[in-house]
């Protein structure tokens, strides 16, 4: 680990030896525009994981229905052998359709399919951590998951798939799992200006749960806020660091995930958890 991400710190998830650097990278925007499709700069997106790993990034989240299949493709080029200490995150519950629209894919034949999807492409015999995605695209709904999860949970007792998360989902689905299987960690929405989930965040710190948030930075743009954008001035960083930074001091249990494809987007993103928020610049966010 270099000393670019331990002062992030670490986590480990839940009843595993699955030690985690808390400043991650999420794989999306590998793929090219609407997340369909290669990327222009195939070379690029094969340095970008590089240079991710060797400044101490052990965690990265991808799908193979990014692109379809072409962010685990460019996962496999730039990193097979993977490092023993790599842990590879993926997430189940979608297909892509023609017209480069998002399809909910949770029958037991579209699950099963979607896991060896992403064993093929990442060329891996057994997947560390999947997640099952469900819910609107930004908003849990609430409904069982007994049905998509139970299949995920027989391929887990099959040994494809170590470990188990979820994503988009709310409290009470996360009940309803934790009785059919064991879930290491939590994805949903969440970011300094979209804080609806700060209970569910502190109920899962409590049971030693991880909670990834996605799109932290409200989406593929750094948020709008004066507030965020004159703090971040003062501390001479860009206001995507400190929201980044915010959200790795909100709790320990956090796990970041930023994605870029390029290498300078992502050395700004690995310096914000460098970053000491003074307790002036944390009352001033906390009221955004």
């Amino acid at each position: 680990m270099t000393s670019q991400n331990s002062a992030a710190g670490t986590f480990t998830l839940p009843g595993t030896a699955i030690t985690i650097n808390r400043m991650g990278y999420g794989a999306m925007q590998l793929a090219g525009p609407h997340v369909w499709g290669p990327p222009k700069n195939v070379e690029e997106a094969v340095a970008v994981l590089r240079e991710a790993v060797n400044a101490g990034v052990n965690h990265i989240d991808t799908s193979d229905f990014y692109g379809p299949h072409v962010t685990n493709q460019i996962i496999k080029q730039a990193l097979h052998p993977y490092p023993a200490h790599l842990v590879i995150v993926t997430k189940i519950g979608a297909r892509r359709g023609e017209d480069k629209s998002w399809i909910p894919a949770l029958s037991r034949q579209e699950i099963i399919a979607g896991v060896h999807d992403n064993l093929r492409n990442l060329e891996l015999e057994a997947l560390d951590v999947v997640n099952l995605r469900v819910g609107g695209p930004n908003t849990p709904i609430e409904g069982s998951i007994a049905e998509p999860l139970s299949v995920l949970a027989e391929l887990n007792k099959q040994g494809l798939i170590r470990h188990l998360g979820l994503s988009n989902v709310t409290a009470a689905q996360l009940a309803e799992a934790q009785k059919i299987t064991d879930i290491v960690c939590v994805q949903n929405f969440y970011n300094i200006a979209n804080r609806g989930d700060d209970p569910y965040i502190d109920q899962l710190g409590a049971h030693g749960i991880a909670y990834v948030p996605f799109f932290p930075l409200g989406g593929f743009t750094p948020l709008q806020s004066s507030a965020l954008n004159e703090a971040a001035a003062s501390l001479q960083v860009t206001p995507m660091q400190l929201a980044l930074a915010w959200l790795l001091h909100r709790a320990p249990n956090i796990l970041l995930i930023p994605g870029t494809s390029s290498r300078t987007h992502l050395r700004e993103n690995l310096a914000s958890a460098t970053l000491r928020l003074p307790p002036e610049i944390l009352a001033a966010l906390e009221n955004l």
